[in-house]
């Protein structure tokens, strides 16, 4: 497994993928900024975020708890009383999750460590007791989940007595690359990922280990600003794209025409819209910190769980102050960006940008 050769592009690919690592490492250097002045927004970025990851690359997997739904089954989890396969993967990806926050540095990219990651994504799946923390011994393919609860099968995988060595082969790779700083860094990650998921080492968690893993390594790369935006929800919204981006190497899966040029396309594209997000969230608070007044806070509160609401919704929310008032209110808050609408006269809604 040559990986180099895959990446061959053309002049146009490289130049599109060189601007996109120009504007991540741009926004990575001001973050570092924003982070040494420990500013107080940063702990409550990072709870949503860790609550969009868990949803959203559970969704991409088939399960359909909602944010709300998750943020409160976390708040109330008790192991032993878990009752769904949703419920299970939910807790499993944040028990995964909190120890690459908080011991990142000390996690290496290593056969035995992706082992025991895999085998507390998957404890409390009781299906998955047997083949948790092991590679796979049967075959397995990539499956894409749908809401209405259809599958469509994106691509063949690396066969069970292949899976060892190429992993191997794939972890000694990246920590080369790594170590030799031959390639930029996002590079290689983004490489180690559509490798990752055509090996498809594991029966089952690959696609929640994968996007886990892509949040390792950028923290592990300084790109530590990735704890405090869901790289999840923007696979979750650009569904579709991603699988499109990962059919289009794979259709010549290992064969030298084999060229990975669209993925990595979509990698880079994904970051540089994170960026913007995280941008967007943290002007947000900094407007909030300018002088809004205890009601209007208390809309952008309420308008945060609902996620949408109409104005007679918020109304009904806040009886204490007049609707009039509450209809300033709202019109101050879309001026200023910190919410959305959409609709026409009575069907117009309000949304959370947090």
């Amino acid at each position: 497994m040559d990986i180099s050769k895959k990446m061959a592009f053309s002049p146009e690919v490289y130049q599109q993928i060189m601007m996109h690592l120009s504007v991540v490492d741009i926004f990575k250097g001001n973050w570092k900024v924003i982070e040494l002045q420990h500013s107080k927004h940063l702990k409550e970025l990072r709870k949503i975020a860790t609550i969009e990851s868990i949803g959203s690359s559970t969704r991409i997997e088939g399960a359909t708890l909602s944010n709300s739904e998750v943020e409160k089954l976390l708040k109330s989890v008790k192991i032993n009383r878990l009752k769904t396969r949703d419920e299970e993967e939910v807790v499993g990806y944040y028990d995964v999750l909190q120890i690459i926050l908080e011991n990142y540095e000390t996690v290496s990219l290593t056969e035995n460590y992706l082992h025991q990651l895999h085998g507390i994504l998957l404890k409390h799946s009781e299906k998955d007791q047997r083949h948790k923390g092991r590679y796979k011994n049967l075959s397995n393919k990539v499956v894409a989940n749908y809401p209405d609860g259809t599958q469509r099968t994106i691509f063949k995988t690396t066969e069970p007595h292949l899976t060892p060595a190429a992993m191997q082969i794939l972890i000694a790779w990246t920590n080369e690359r790594f170590k030799k700083h031959d390639t930029h860094p996002l590079i290689t990650i983004a490489v180690f990922v559509y490798e990752f998921l055509s090996i498809h080492p594991y029966q089952d968690g690959n696609g929640r280990l994968s996007r886990l893993l892509t949040t390792l390594l950028m923290m592990q790369q300084d790109y530590k600003f990735i704890q405090y935006v869901s790289f999840e929800n923007i696979i979750e919204t650009r569904k579709d794209e991603y699988y499109r981006a990962l059919m289009a190497g794979q259709k010549n899966r290992g064969k030298a025409s084999e060229q990975i040029d669209k993925w990595l396309l979509f990698f880079m594209e994904s970051m540089v819209i994170l960026t913007q997000l995280l941008n967007e969230k943290y002007a947000i608070y900094n407007k909030l910190e300018m002088g809004l007044n205890v009601r209007q806070q208390k809309i952008i509160t309420f308008l945060n769980k609902q996620k949408k609401a109409q104005i007679k919704d918020i109304d009904e929310a806040f009886p204490e102050y007049s609707r009039n008032t509450l209809k300033k209110d709202v019109a101050l808050l879309l001026h200023e960006g910190i919410i959305l609408k959409t609709g026409q006269g009575r069907a117009v809604t309000y949304h959370a940008k947090l």
